[in-house]
């Protein structure tokens, strides 16, 4: 798809970046007759562990998956406890559930919106066991800081950088840092498997036990229909990881086309008032997943959305905290006292359309409808 074009189109949150490289590798899996199981799987899984900086990848079905498997491959499970933000998306926190532990929802910083590491220590109990890191929007979280707690309280650190591919943390890459990193590939993300994720880790065990676990339980030498463990259908297929292979290998000219992106709305929202643009804190590289703004205090957030919406342009409340889910209401109750920054992000964040291939012109819609929108409302 061409610039001109994608410039006429009508504006979307997110637009997966396909050309014809990805489509004749798709094209060549399906002519080959191998669709799960098979060469282009191994291929992404090594290209993967290398870009990441570690020893093993673990190609799954999505994010959320390989968020289960190293919860469950680490032995996490009932009686521990596991620090998490509530300012997430929900696959940060089912995969706890999943294995019967107790999520501990947890503050975040206001400008990075990820965990703040003081209220992460005074939410730490002898049940704790681990904290579920979530690099949020493709912000490195205050990595030295959590393993420093870590440290101090012999906790696992498992990373959620499903939002983070590319983004590093001084010159460590995300991935490599804690006991095991997941990244997710749906179509909105910086590349895209359409869906699909993979586990990275440098421990051994859990990359064999994470590889058993995604296919049935079967061992990676054992018997056909010989089972060793209880597991599931993880898999990702040899389509999804061909696209995988094709996208990763032009991640560098995606991730620049996002930072132009995120330039472009710097420069033109610098005027406006009533928000706060995304920042990167000094000592990180950023992976622009999304383009999430903050408005003032006070400001009618829904009213905003709604006259973007009048003008054609898309927007998104970002997140709504878990904690404010139907399920975690009911079983947790009422927790947003303990969560007031959460509480306020919460009403005043803002998602606007990014992705690769946006224009100048897009752009110039987007921050002139926002203008409009802050000054009326």
């Amino acid at each position: 798809m061409s610039q001109s074009t994608t410039a006429s189109a009508p504006l979307t949150m997110s637009f997966p970046d396909i050309d014809e490289t990805d489509i004749a590798a798709v094209v060549e899996v399906l002519r080959s007759g191998r669709l799960s199981l098979g060469p282009r799987q191994e291929a992404f899984e090594e290209a993967m562990a290398e870009f990441a900086g570690v020893r093993h990848a673990v190609a799954v079905s999505s994010g959320t998956a390989a968020l289960h498997l190293m919860v469950r491959g680490l032995g996490i499970g009932p009686g521990d406890e596991v620090l998490v933000p509530s300012f997430t998306f929900v696959a940060s926190v089912t995969p706890i559930l999943f294995e019967g532990a107790t999520p501990v929802f947890v503050d975040v910083e206001d400008d990075t919106c990820n965990l703040d590491p003081v209220d992460c220590a005074r939410h730490i109990t002898p049940r704790t066991k681990a904290i579920m890191v979530v690099d949020a929007f493709g912000h490195p979280a205050p990595w030295t800081q959590l393993e420093a707690l870590a440290a101090e309280h012999d906790l696992l650190l498992l990373d959620d950088c499903c939002e983070a591919l590319g983004a590093r943390y001084g010159d460590r890459p995300l991935g490599s840092l804690g006991a095991a990193g997941a990244f997710a590939f749906y179509a909105n993300k910086q590349m895209t498997t359409g869906e699909g994720g993979i586990l990275v880790t440098d421990d051994d065990d859990l990359a064999i036990a994470c590889r058993s676990l995604r296919n049935q339980g079967r061992s990676a030498m054992g018997q056909w229909l010989a089972h060793e463990r209880l597991g599931y259908n993880y898999r990702m297929s040899e389509l999804a990881a061909a696209l995988g292979c094709t996208q990763l290998a032009r991640l560098p000219q995606f991730l620049q086309q996002r930072q132009r992106v995120a330039d472009l709305y710097h420069q033109r929202l610098q005027g406006i008032s009533g928000l706060r643009p995304p920042q990167a804190r000094p000592g990180v590289t950023m992976s622009w997943f999304v383009y999430v703004i903050q408005l003032e205090e006070g400001r009618d957030r829904d009213a905003v959305i709604r006259a973007l919406a009048e003008e054609g342009v898309p927007s998104r409340a970002y997140f709504s905290p878990i904690h404010r889910q139907p399920f975690i209401l009911e079983r947790f109750g009422d927790l947003s006292a303990d969560l007031p920054r959460t509480e306020s992000l919460a009403r005043r964040t803002i998602a606007l359309p990014f992705h690769n291939r946006m224009t100048e012109d897009q752009v110039d819609r987007v921050s002139e409808a926002l203008g409009r929108a802050l000054a009326s409302s």
